[in-house]
């Protein structure tokens, strides 16, 4: 058995894949791309990306949170982009969307009223074509008021592509949008951007394609892998037939076998769902999960391989796709990227 040696798990981003499905997205949409940045960048880091979406082209953001928008204005400085925050305005929060110059996407009248006492100003308006989530529905929509700049609903169903509530959605938003002259119209989200130009409008609004992950939650050769979560082996060891490993039994070796510590678990965001399904890339092949992921560990099949400590391990990136990922977990990307810890550092490449 060999020692251990610290070695935190590693987010790394890759910039320059970020800017290559930035502007796929806008040539397969035909339409400019208006990045949703929130969450911090779907954990990627909100500054860095928007940073060098802005650097592609990028002139509009998308936040949920008014304290995301906040944030994003003061790294982006007062002559940065347009943000809009998606959660609109809430009692007294127009004071503090006006200071960091961020636009209101308003959902509801009680967000049109705060706005307007607020005196008013340019901001987004949601229709809520079928998703029931945020926004007015069709035959509640205002009539055009001055400030409104953008128009946008939300797809429910966009990742898969034949589903008829794609359409509905569609059609009832283009229903009501011919009433805002000149303002600019927003249907697609990341999957939107592929079911065709009656879906692109003004604008698309893409999210987890930027980041890496596919339009249907599989991988797709047009999205390249952003986003690669690593580790480094702690402990190599043998295990007897016979002999558990983690938690509760969670596996018993039926045959003699090498086992790899690797530390990275789920305080580092990497899920416990992944017990029993999970898997990893390391020396060149994919290697399943053994047992439970814990709190800082997890255990990795290594039989026949050469492996030794300090040897990096790819929970998901360009060798392991994040929606196979996030499929082994029971989950999807969108989760698996926002549920990466403040304790992994993110690194930056180009």
């Amino acid at each position: 058995m060999t020692v251990s040696v610290p070695a935190p798990a590693v987010l790394s981003v890759d910039l320059s894949a970020l800017a290559r499905n930035y502007h796929t997205l806008g040539a397969i949409s035909g339409q400019p791309v208006h990045p949703v940045v929130k969450a911090d960048g779907y954990g990627l880091g909100a500054q860095a990306v928007a940073t060098r979406l802005m650097a592609e082209g990028a002139r509009t953001f998308f936040v949920a949170r008014a304290a995301e928008g906040v944030r994003l204005r003061a790294a982006l400085g007062a002559d940065g982009p347009v943000i809009y925050v998606l959660d609109g305005c809430h009692g007294d929060d127009a004071e503090r969307l006006k200071t960091a110059d961020l636009r209101p996407v308003l959902n509801h009248p009680a967000q049109m009223q705060a706005w307007a006492a607020a005196g008013g100003g340019t901001c987004g308006l949601q229709i809520d074509t079928g998703m029931n989530r945020l926004g007015v529905r069709p035959e509640d929509a205002p009539e055009a008021f001055d400030g409104l700049a953008l128009v946008l609903t939300h797809l429910a169903c966009a990742d898969e592509p034949a589903n008829p509530m794609n359409r509905r959605q569609r059609d009832a938003f283009a229903g009501v949008v011919d009433r805002y002259p000149g303002v600019i119209r927003s249907f697609a989200n990341s999957s939107g951007c592929f079911l065709g130009p009656d879906f692109a409008f003004d604008a698309v609004r893409p999210g987890i394609c930027l980041y890496g992950g596919g339009p249907e939650g599989r991988p797709d050769p047009r999205i390249a892998p952003v986003a690669a979560l690593t580790a480094q082996v702690l402990q190599v060891r043998d295990v007897s037939a016979g002999e558990s490993v983690g938690y509760s039994r969670g596996f018993i070796a039926e045959r003699p076998m090498r086992v790899a510590t690797v530390a990275a678990g789920y305080a580092d965001g990497l899920l416990r769902s992944y017990s029993p399904q999970g898997a990893v890339w390391i020396v060149g092949e994919t290697r399943p999960l053994l047992g439970r992921v814990s709190m800082d560990v997890c255990a990795v099949d290594i039989t026949g391989l050469d492996v030794a400590v300090g040897d990096p391990v790819e929970l998901f990136g360009p060798n392991r796709f994040i929606d196979d990922a996030a499929a082994a977990a029971g989950t999807i990307s969108y989760e698996l990227l926002t549920s990466i810890t403040t304790r992994v550092p993110r690194r930056y490449v180009d």
